[in-house]
């Protein structure tokens, strides 16, 4: 279908703000009467505190405040993060807040307060604690089994009953199989049962976890950094402890959250609490080091896959098993979803999945970019390419033969997909990539460097339904946007809206996008997370400007005689068919709605949305003609992001350290919305792939619990010198079925793709050695080309 605006480019309309400098992120704001806020971070990986004495720090001039744990009454219950706490897990775990005039001041108050612990036990491995006799991460126990925390331990059978290196498979938490197993892998040519690990890393989110916060008339005003704008609101407010309609939420930019921003997270409430508590505006500024323990971090993984191929490269079998490392609270889904991923992206006739979640004393787990799926593909990948060679079959061809397309299956309930074209992204990938090409020269060898080249896929779920949208025509003629997408640097806040201009068929220039601040009338949306915004909120557009489309043709009608399905629209009129000189303008047709009242000018709103969409209806009541409505078009099947990379490295098997020479990514997501945000995107994902492949990690020391790298230098994710100058995107532009408009997200698999070929590449370049863990290192390159022992043994985490 041809469109006017969907698929092309265009110029953001916060654009110019960030390129000038002009954007205000929640650091940027400065309130009369502000003080600032320094929070306490634990020295210690799990203790319990005693006793406090601030006596010192609040006489000090200019210190205006201290807040502790037992003053809050809206910290989440346990595991789930707190906002303080009297028991940390975690170095960093925050326990109290100063409040002072200056940073400097609060930061010199907090050396002034004295406190008394109790050191407790703590563990950073997750095998550590299933050992029987093994030390927890909580006092009451060590992995959330269903809604209740437990103390899993695994028998000392367990342990034994394998060989050196290999993962133990004890009592699982969570476990479904689907086909023979058995019969599986009796049908297999080769059979591969590899152990493997996969390192947790911090979201080094750009702009830190910084907010400000005051109180006026009793309603809380609060600006953020998140990467979703609407979907937050409500945690907000159960944490800050108010009503929702005494909650103002700004956050119109988020300097990255890459998952960890989706939602509201428990420490932007200290501001908030700290504001009601001294009667004055407070900013909180997390610094770098801080960010690194009170911001998010990927899961870690310690897995062992068995896969069974037939002679011609097709999966028989796969049977999996995940432990995971949550951090101090219950985690997020990564072991579940990277299950799934397997099903889907190999499509196995039969596999078994088993897996346990367990809690370490290291920072609190969310979601990543990709979170299990990318985790996944780093770690397998590199088998597929072991079980090619082999088999003597292509890297690609195994890849492509064992693909999704229309009619997979995924997950334990081998349920179906709304559409899935990997195959074609490999092919188109190929082409442009020059696979055959530079696979003959792969291997070649200058001094101690060689070439290699790799590839590889991944996929994550990319899209809901059951959100609400909301469009304004006001007697101007203007056409007003509300969204509650946020501004985590995509620009899909007005990607998507551009949908209900399309609809409107109505001029760019004439539209306004609102968003960015709850006080500005903004429908209840899906957060900006998981590649769901381009399905999702393209959806939820369509519905509220089809609404209005419908009440323009009804107004018509009842104006000028007829039936609604006498009209159409265009050129930002609505007309009789027969005679198209017969019409209303928008802006007539907006001043009508305002003289009809009810449901043409939103004083009355559908039943079926949400109550935040219904409040924001009411709050424009009046002001013109109100699209509104809830996405119900049907949709059955998993949305599925599916991308695909091609790579070629020089690796240097002296040093240790490569070169990317050419890297190409091909997204499958359905129509493109917007060419150079989808291009940017892949690039991107690509970047931060290798940073997930062979730079970002976490280290801690498993004798005291300290970590060994807090910043961006120790664990250093790629920067434009680390990549080539240019790297070439494409994608198919397949539009989706069970979207009116096409388009499928694809944010999340565009990262997994890159770091999974770039591990492939690592491990052609050594002649097939395969490390099984991410990410791959300088040192580890070296042993590995050298023959030597590698430094860590197979299921160590957390390393340096």
């Amino acid at each position: 279908m041809a469109y006017e605006l969907i698929g092309k480019n265009f110029t953001p309309p916060d654009l110019h703000a960030k390129v000038t400098g002009k954007a205000k992120y929640s650091e940027d704001v400065r309130v009369d009467g502000m003080v600032f806020v320094k929070v306490l971070g634990s020295p210690m990986p799990h203790a319990r505190v005693t006793a406090i004495d601030d006596s010192a720090a609040l006489a000090m001039p200019g210190v205006h405040g201290v807040l502790k744990a037992d003053e809050i009454a809206t910290n989440p219950p346990a595991p789930q993060e707190t906002i303080l706490t009297n028991e940390p897990l975690f170095v960093g775990h925050p326990i109290l807040a100063v409040a002072a005039d200056t940073e400097e001041l609060a930061s010199d108050a907090l050396e002034k307060i004295k406190l008394t612990y109790e050191e407790l036990p703590f563990t950073v491995d997750p095998l550590q604690s299933l050992y029987p006799g093994g030390p927890n991460a909580r006092t009451n126990g060590n992995s959330m089994a269903g809604p209740e925390l437990r103390d899993v331990k695994w028998t000392a059978q367990d342990f034994a009953a394998v060989q050196e290196g290999q993962l133990p498979q004890g009592a699982p938490g969570a476990e479904w199989s689907f086909g023979d197993l058995e019969a599986g892998f009796a049908a297999a040519k080769v059979v591969l049962d590899e152990t493997f690990v996969t390192a947790g890393l911090a979201h080094h989110s750009m702009e830190p976890r910084s907010a400000l916060s005051y109180w006026q008339n009793g309603k809380c005003y609060l600006y953020g950094s998140t990467q979703s704008q609407s979907f937050p609101f409500p945690t907000i407010a159960r944490l800050v402890g108010v009503e929702a309609e005494n909650l103002v939420y700004v956050s119109e930019f988020c300097g990255g959250g890459f998952g960890s921003k989706g939602g509201a997270y428990p420490l932007m409430a200290i501001p908030a609490l700290m504001a009601k508590k001294i009667n004055r505006p407070v900013m909180m500024r997390v610094s770098r080091h801080e960010e690194y323990f009170m911001g998010s971090a990927r899961a870690g993984f310690q897995g062992r896959i068995k896969m069974g191929f037939a002679a011609d490269g097709r999966v028989t079998a796969a049977d999996l098993y995940i432990v995971q490392e949550c951090g101090p609270n219950q985690g997020f889904t990564d072991w579940l979803s990277a299950a799934e991923a397997v099903s889907l992206v190999y499509q196995p006739p039969a596999m078994r999945f088993r897996g346990v979640s367990v809690m370490t004393n290291t920072p609190p787990r969310g979601p990543q970019r990709g979170p299990g799926q990318n985790q996944i593909a780093a770690a397998v990948e590199p088998l597929i390419d072991k079980a090619a060679k082999q088999l003597g079959v292509d890297r690609v061809a195994i890849r492509r033969l064992n693909a999704p397309d229309n009619s997979a299956k995924l997950g334990a309930r081998q349920g179906g997909v709304t559409s899935a074209y990997l195959k074609n992204a490999l092919d188109r990938g190929a082409e442009v990539f020059g696979w055959a090409e530079r696979q003959a020269r792969s291997g070649q060898r200058n001094g101690s460097k060689v070439r290699a080249v790799g590839v590889g896929t991944a996929f994550h779920p990319a899209g809901n339904s059951g959100f609400d949208g909301l469009v304004r025509i006001t007697p101007d003629g203007k056409i007003h946007i509300h969204t509650g997408v946020g501004n985590l640097g995509t620009f899909s806040h007005t990607v998507t809206s551009r949908v209900a201009a399309e609809v409107l068929k109505a001029k760019w220039e004439n539209c306004e996008v609102v968003r960015g601040d709850s006080s500005k009338h903004l429908p209840w949306n899906l957060g900006q997370f998981g590649s769901n915004t381009s399905f999702t909120m393209t959806r939820t557009n369509y519905a509220a400007a089809m609404d209005a489309v419908a009440k323009l043709k009804e107004i018509a009608a009842m104006d000028l005689g007829g039936a609604p399905a006498d009209y159409d629209i265009g050129g930002e009129r609505v007309f009789a068919k027969s005679d198209p000189s017969k019409g209303l303008t928008y802006a007539q047709a907006a001043q009508r709605a305002i003289a009809l009242g009810g449901k043409f000018d939103g004083h009355v709103a559908p039943d079926d949305l949400n109550a935040m969409t219904k409040a924001s209806a009411a709050g424009v009541a009046g002001t013109g003609l109100v699209g509104v409505a809830k996405d119900n078009v049907p949709l059955t099947g998993t949305v599925p992001a599916l991308a695909a990379g091609f790579i070629e490295i020089e690796l240097d098997t002296e040093t240790g350290k490569f070169a990317v020479l050419d890297y190409v990514g091909v997204a499958d997501c359905g129509t493109v919305l917007h060419p150079q945000g989808l291009d940017h995107q892949i690039k991107s994902g690509a970047v931060m792939g290798f940073g997930l492949a062979a730079s970002e990690r976490h280290i801690y020391d498993p004798q005291n619990g300290l970590p060994g790298n807090v910043g961006l230098l120790q664990a250093k994710p790629p920067s434009y010198l680390d990549v080539p100058s240019e790297m070439k995107t494409a994608w198919l532009d397949i539009a989706d079925p069970q979207n009116p408009v096409g388009s499928r997200g694809i944010g999340e698999p565009v990262q997994g793709c890159a770091a999974a070929a770039l591990l492939c590449a690592i491990s052609d370049a050594l002649g097939g050695h395969y490390f099984n863990r991410t990410p791959v290192m300088p040192d580890m390159i070296v042993n590995a080309a050298a023959k030597r022992e590698p430094s860590h043994k197979p299921l160590q985490v957390n390393t340096a």
